[in-house]
């Protein structure tokens, strides 16, 4: 440990140079556009921007892709809190909370507990990094394909669980996010699945393309029916709301706690920034004396997920670096361009790259704290938005969800499919179906799929493999129980009403005297 604190020493001496801090600067500006605009997100900004390192020093060209990330992070939990628009989808989570709080006048409130966990969480992601690279990467070969699909299932049952609506309609939400998921060519098989002979279902259903719809025009159209007005749009733009909520954060420290701690398990072992994010805000929820505000303006419902977001986001770089497994969709691309740039990710790049790895891990300190502070410095800017008319800011979050719906597949099939899944959105807000449980399935119940298929075959079709060892025993015991939860409780309920009944049938009528 000692020595890991010596050598981040030296990245720092690599780093902190007036170039590289310029590239911090912009990777991060750049990174909150790409965040704010739907249908890019942090994968999508870090392809594109990998063209132009290709003649950079790889450690310059390391440093400016990170940055990006870093501000993609930032800039997709803007429009999720002002617009209910999702940037990224790992900051699907931080919509259930921030946007009622911007509803309410409260936007300035929201963005700074948002930006300030994500930094937080961001901390505890590259401490993690730079104090446990060699014990974590140890713990991470452990996980095999039975492990994998433990850790999504339990993703899934502590919706059921913990997720606060009805657990039927929970799990209905579930199935149909499954359902979307296989929309497409299998990936095992390569087998048409669920496309009904359309030719333009064979890529599969976009997850971004969903969650436009479902958030973004299902929300316009709630909108739209409650009254064209933003019920914040009056509140006053208060900086010092800045200061108050910073001076209120330490009473969350449970929740940030928690957050970290899911958000780097997830980003390790890896589940995604996203299912982190999901599992958080659900763990909040059970877990909170306020759990009835949670879904109406909570703000530990924005500190957890986001906490959770960027812990896992940052962590998921430690298995990347040292096992070449990326933890995230981002750091599969940064994989990629280490492999451009001629380095080998794994245990011996900690030896042979001395230089580049913890350049990196020394930037990631300097970007995470330059990010918050140009996050910060703009929240009055994001939050003065929502003072705009309805009449002008609808019809630019229909060209914004619209525009973004395009851009993932280039397709004008999947501007159809937005219309629908808002309309899908809007009847299941209605219908108080929860939209939560059906994005997580979408997000990662392929690799669900994937990592079952792959234990079937490994153990022939034995069952048994899923408690093979302590570990995927214990992560698929917890899942199961998390999935009975709600029928054991409403078991003990009934037990105990029967019981106080039965007590209260022996007690002697009030008014009489014992004969």
């Amino acid at each position: 440990m000692l020595s890991n604190l010596d050598a981040l020493m030296h990245g720092f001496s690599v780093a902190v140079t007036g170039y590289h801090i310029m590239l911090i600067v912009a990777g991060v500006l750049l990174g909150i556009l790409v965040g704010v605009l739907p249908g890019l997100g942090a994968p999508n900004g870090v392809t594109l921007l990998l063209p132009l390192t290709f003649t950079m020093d790889p450690v310059s060209a390391i440093i400016l892709l990170t940055s990006l990330y870093w501000g993609a992070l930032f800039g997709g939990s803007t429009t999720s809190i002002l617009f209910n628009i999702p940037g990224e989808p790992s900051s699907v989570a931080t919509t259930f909370d921030g946007y009622p709080m911007a509803r309410q006048g409260r936007a300035t409130e929201a963005l700074t507990y948002a930006f300030l966990s994500a930094g937080i969480g961001a901390l505890v992601g590259i401490i993690v990094i730079t104090l446990l690279s060699s014990a974590v990467a140890s713990f991470a070969l452990r996980f095999g394909p039975p492990e994998y699909f433990a850790v999504y299932l339990l993703a899934f049952s502590s919706f059921i669980a913990f997720g606060g609506g009805r657990p039927l309609k929970t799990l209905i939400s579930l199935m149909l996010g499954f359902g979307l998921g296989m929309v497409g060519t299998d990936t095992v098989s390569g087998s048409m699945r669920l496309t009904f002979d359309i030719t333009d279902l064979i890529r599969g259903i976009s997850f971004l393309v969903v969650v436009i719809g479902l958030f973004g025009l299902g929300e316009l159209m709630l909108t739209i029916e409650e009254g064209p007005e933003f019920k914040g749009a009056s509140g006053r733009i208060d900086p010092r709301a800045i200061l108050r909520a910073a001076a209120g954060m330490p009473r969350h420290w449970l929740a940030i706690l928690r957050g970290s701690a899911v958000g780097v398990w997830m980003g390790v072992t890896p589940g995604g920034p996203t299912a982190a994010s999901f599992m958080s805000y659900g763990i909040a929820r059970r877990f909170s004396r306020r759990r009835e505000n949670f879904g109406k303006g909570e703000p530990e419902g924005v500190i957890a997920p986001e906490t959770a977001d960027h812990s896992a986001g940052t962590a998921a770089m430690l298995p990347m670096l040292s096992l070449g497994i990326p933890g995230s969709a981002t750091s599969a691309v940064m994989l990629g361009g280490l492999m451009m740039w001629g380095l080998n990710p794994g245990p011996m790049l900690f030896v042979d790259q001395r230089d580049f790895v913890w350049g990196m891990i020394a930037s990631m300190y300097l970007g995470n704290l330059l990010g918050v502070i140009l996050v910060l410095a703009t929240v009055p800017l994001f939050a003065a938005m929502l003072s705009i008319s309805f009449s002008i800011i609808g019809p630019i979050i229909v060209t914004v969800c619209l525009v973004g719906a395009y851009t993932v597949a280039g397709s004008g099939f999947d501007l159809w499919l937005a219309v629908i899944f808002g309309v899908v959105g809007y009847l299941m807000k209605k219908l108080d179906y929860p939209l939560a449980p059906l994005i997580l399935a979408m997000v990662i119940g392929d690799k669900a799929e994937d990592a079952f298929r792959q234990s079937m075959l490994v153990s022939q079709g034995s069952l048994g493999v899923l408690w093979s060892n302590w570990l995927v025993g214990s992560l698929t015991s917890l899942a199961i129980l998390f999935l009975l939860w709600p029928a054991l409780t409403a078991l003990l309920g009934l037990r105990n009403r029967s019981v106080t009944g039965a007590v209260g049938s022996l007690r002697p009528n009030e008014g009489t005297e014992p004969s």
